[in-house]
C-alpha cells in the first residue's frame, strides 16, 4: 500500500486547471495504468484503487493459480501462491499488491507523462468548449504582449488573440493596460483552443449599446442594422417598441452622455443614430443623414436618392464614406443622383424632338401609344416590338436615340 497526499494532489489539480474531481483521480488511474502496462506488457489483469480520503494508492493483479507457468503476468504457480494465500488451489484466481517500487523508473515517468498530457487535453477541452458558448459575448481581459501576430490578451486562465484583422486601425496598444472585446470565434489549434477576439466587427459596437443603454439590454429598444468603418465611423439603425420611448434619444442620451462613453470606448469612432423605419424610402432618407434627400426611388435590392446639388458632396462623404454606410446599413445599391439632373432626365421629351428618329418613326411609336422618349426607355422590348412597323433592327436604333435624348448623350 502506498500511502500519499492524494487529496491535495486532486484538490491543486481541480483548482489550477478547473477540472471536476471525479475526472482527475480516474485520469490519475490511468495513467498509472499506463505504467504498469510498460512495466508488465498488459493491464487485463490489473486494478487501481485510489482512497482519497486516507490517501493510499492500491495496484492489484489477478492472476491464475496453475501447476506449470506458461505467462508470469496472468499466471502464477502454486507454491508462490500459496506464499500470498496458503489455502490457494490451483484454478482459482489470486490477487496479490503490486508496489511502485517493483516498477521500472521508465514507467514511472511514463505515469506522470500521462496524467499531465491528459489534465492537458481536458483543460483545452473545457476552455474551448466554455468560451465557444461565450462567443458574442464581450470579455475584458488585460493586455499581455503586443507582435506581429496581434494583440494576447489574459483572460484568467486562458488567453485570446485579437489579430490585426480584428483591431480599430487607429488604436495603439500598450502592455498592460485593460481591454475590452467580442468574444469573435474560438478555433481548434495542435497548441490548444485559440480565442479569437474582435474590437472592429459590427457586433462589438452592439454588445457596447446593451451595456451602456438600460432600454436595449431591456429588450424595449432594438437595434435592427449595424455599419462600421472601425474606429473612423459608423451608423446604427434603431426601433422602439413602446411609442413612448424615443429610440434614438435613449441610445444618444442627455447631452450625448450615453453615446459619448461608446465612441470613446472605440477611440472617438463617430457614431450616427437613425430611426429604422420598414419604409425603404424613408429608412434610406434617414441612412443618409446629415444630407437632406430629396426623393427616394426604390426597385428590389436598388435604389436611387435625388439629393439637392449643395448636399451632394455631404450625401456622398468624404471618400464616399456616408453613401458606403448607408448602403451597408439598408442592404441596398444606392444610385446618388443630382437633383438638376434627376429634373433634366424627368422633364418629357416629346418623340419629336428626339434627334436620329425619322418622323415616319415618331408616326408608328405613336399608334403604338408613345409620345415621349421617356414614355419609350421604360418600356419592354417586347411592348416596342409589338408595334406594328418595329422590327429588331429598328429598335436598336430607337432605342439609341432615345438613350441619348434622355441622358444628354452625344
Amino acid at each position: 500500500m502506498i500511502t500519499f497526499p492524494i487529496s491535495d494532489l486532486v484538490t491543486q489539480i481541480v483548482s489550477e486547471r478547473g477540472l471536476a474531481r471525479e475526472f482527475v483521480i480516474e485520469t490519475l488511474k490511468e495513467s498509472l495504468l499506463a505504467g504498469v502496462k510498460k512495466r508488465y506488457g498488459t493491464t487485463e489483469n490489473v486494478t487501481v484503487e485510489i482512497e482519497e480520503n486516507r490517501g493510499t494508492i492500491q495496484i492489484f493483479r489477478n492472476r491464475k493459480v496453475v501447476e506449470k507457468v506458461e505467462n508470469p503476468e496472468l499466471e502464477i504457480d502454486i507454491l508462490k501462491a500459496r506464499e500470498i494465500k496458503p489455502q490457494a488451489e490451483i484454478g482459482e484466481e489470486i490477487s496479490d499488491e503490486l508496489s511502485l517500487e517493483e516498477f521500472s523508473r521508465t514507467a514511472i515517468i511514463l505515469a506522470k507523462q500521462i496524467l499531465n498530457q491528459k489534465v492537458r487535453e481536458a483543460e483545452r477541452e473545457r476552455v474551448y468548449t466554455d468560451f465557444s458558448k461565450r462567443t458574442g459575448e464581450v470579455i475584458t481581459g488585460t493586455i499581455h504582449q503586443v507582435d506581429h501576430r496581434g494583440v494576447l490578451v489574459s483572460l484568467g486562465k486562458s488567453e485570446g488573440l485579437l489579430p490585426p484583422r480584428e483591431q480599430i486601425p487607429s488604436e495603439r496598444y500598450r502592455q498592460g493596460s485593460p481591454l475590452r472585446a467580442l468574444i469573435f470565434e474560438v478555433k481548434k489549434t495542435t497548441k490548444g483552443p485559440q480565442v479569437i477576439l474582435s474590437r472592429s466587427h459590427p457586433d462589438f459596437l452592439k454588445r457596447l449599446f446593451e451595456f451602456e443603454v438600460p432600454e436595449v439590454h431591456e429588450g424595449i429598444v432594438t437595434l435592427r442594422a449595424v455599419a462600421r468603418e472601425p474606429g473612423d465611423r459608423a451608423k446604427i439603425a434603431v426601433s422602439s417598441i413602446d411609442d413612448k420611448i424615443d429610440p434614438v434619444g435613449a441610445c444618444v442620451g442627455v447631452k450625448g452622455s450615453r453615446v459619448q462613453t461608446i465612441v470613446r470606448e472605440l477611440n472617438n469612432e463617430k457614431i450616427d443614430v437613425i430611426q429604422y423605419s420598414s419604409d425603404q424610402g424613408v429608412f434610406l432618407t434617414r441612412a443618409l443623414s446629415p444630407a437632406k434627400v430629396s426623393k427616394c426611388i426604390v426597385e428590389g435590392e436598388k435604389a436611387s436618392a435625388v439629393i439637392p446639388d449643395d448636399q451632394l458632396s455631404l450625401a456622398i462623404g468624404k471618400g464616399g464614406q456616408n453613401a458606403r454606410l448607408a448602403s451597408r446599413l439598408t442592404n441596398l445599391q444606392i444610385d446618388i443622383i443630382r437633383e438638376s439632373e434627376y429634373k433634366k432626365r424627368e422633364a418629357e421629351i416629346p418623340l419629336l424632338e428626339v434627334t436620329g428618329l425619322t418622323p415616319r418613326m415618331v408616326e408608328i411609336l405613336a399608334k403604338g401609344g408613345f409620345q415621349s422618349a421617356q414614355d419609350v426607355e421604360k418600356s419592354s422590348e417586347e411592348d416596342l416590338l409589338s408595334i406594328p412597323g418595329v422590327g429588331p433592327k429598328s429598335l436598336e436604333k430607337i432605342k439609341e436615340e432615345v438613350r441619348k435624348a434622355v441622358h444628354g448623350e452625344t
